[in-house]
C-alpha cells in the first residue's frame, strides 16, 4: 500500500486545485467537474444504481453483493459518526455491527427516499433512523451477540479515531470528511496497484508528490531519482494525474444512482475536502 495518510482525512465552489493541496490528502491538480464524462450507456452497471434498481422490486444476489462492497469499503465513515454520537467504544461498534446487519438483511431500501441518489446520504439517514429507534427501545445488539455481516477491524478503526478525531467538528462533518478521505485513499491505491501491475512502484512513490501539487520534488528531482528526461516526467506525472481523476469520477458513479450526480458529488467532497463547514448533506 503506498505512502499516504491513513483513509481518513478530510467544502468552495470549485474543487482544490494543484496550488491548494487538501490538508495533505492527495488531489487531482484540475477540477475533477472538468473530467470527460464516462459513457452514460454504461452507467446502470454501477454499484449503487444497481442496488437501488433492484430495492424497487427484490433484492437479486448480485444487488446484495453490490451493497456489501459498498458497505465494506465506506464503513469507517459510518463508524466515526456512530462513535461521535455514542463516545462509548463498545456500545459504537455494537452499533455499527447491528446497523449493517439490519441494512443487508432487511429490505430497508424500499424506505430510501428522499436521499435515493447518493449512497453517502442514504447511509447517514438510515443510521440515523437506526439509532433513533434503537436508543428509544433500549435493544442495542450486545457485543458479539448478532452474526457479522461484514468484516470489520475495529482495532484499527479505534486507532485510525484516536489519531484523527476533531472535537470541534460534529458529527455530520466528521462522517463526510472521512467519507472523502476513504474515497480518495481507495482511487490511490487503486493508482499504486496499476502501476505496481506495470513493474513501475517506482514511478509511482517518486510521482506521487505531484497529484497534490507538493513542492517536496520538482519535476528535475523525480527526473535524477527515476533516470529519465525532465520532459519525460512531465509528460508521465500528467499522464498519472490525469488517470487519478479518472479514477476518481468512476469512484464516484459507484456511490450515485445517475450520471447527473456524479459532478455535484465530486464537488461536495472535494469542498469537504478543503475545509468548508457549510451544511452536511
Amino acid at each position: 500500500m503506498p505512502d499516504q495518510p491513513a483513509p481518513n482525512q478530510p467544502s468552495n465552489n470549485s474543487p482544490p486545485t494543484s496550488d491548494q493541496p487538501a490538508s495533505g490528502v492527495p488531489t487531482p491538480s484540475n477540477s475533477p467537474t472538468g473530467i470527460p464524462a464516462q459513457q452514460d450507456a454504461a452507467f446502470h452497471t454501477t454499484r449503487w444504481s444497481m442496488v437501488l434498481a433492484a430495492g424497487r422490486d427484490e433484492k437479486t444476489a448480485s444487488s446484495t453483493g453490490a451493497l456489501q462492497t459498498l458497505c465494506q469499503a465506506y464503513w469507517y465513515p459510518l463508524y466515526v459518526y456512530i462513535r461521535r454520537r455514542t463516545r462509548q467504544v463498545h456500545e459504537a461498534q455494537d452499533m455499527t455491527q447491528a446497523f449493517f446487519e439490519r441494512l443487508l438483511e432487511k429490505k430497508t431500501l424500499a424506505n430510501a427516499d428522499p436521499d435515493r441518489g447518493r449512497f453517502r446520504a442514504f447511509l447517514l439517514t438510515a443510521c440515523k433512523r437506526f439509532l433513533a429507534n434503537e436508543w428509544s427501545k433500549q435493544n442495542t445488539l450486545k457485543r458479539g451477540g448478532g452474526r457479522n455481516v461484514l468484516s470489520l477491524d475495529f482495532d484499527a478503526a479505534e486507532d485510525r479515531y484516536a489519531v484523527e478525531a476533531e472535537e470541534s467538528l460534529t458529527p455530520e462533518v466528521v462522517y463526510e470528511q472521512q467519507w472523502a478521505i476513504t474515497m480518495l485513499s481507495t482511487v490511490l491505491d487503486q493508482l499504486a496497484a496499476e502501476f505496481e501491475a506495470r513493474g513501475k512502484q517506482e514511478q509511482f512513490e517518486v510521482l506521487k508528490p505531484f497529484l497534490s501539487g507538493s513542492k517536496a520534488i520538482t519535476h528535475a528531482e523525480a527526473a535524477q531519482q527515476l533516470d529519465m528526461q525532465e520532459g519525460a516526467v512531465k509528460v508521465a506525472a500528467h499522464r498519472m494525474r490525469t488517470r487519478y481523476r479518472e479514477l476518481i469520477r468512476a469512484e464516484i458513479a459507484q456511490t450515485v444512482e445517475s450520471p447527473e450526480h456524479i459532478d455535484d458529488e465530486i464537488r461536495r467532497l472535494f469542498e469537504v475536502l478543503a475545509g468548508k463547514r457549510g451544511n452536511c448533506l
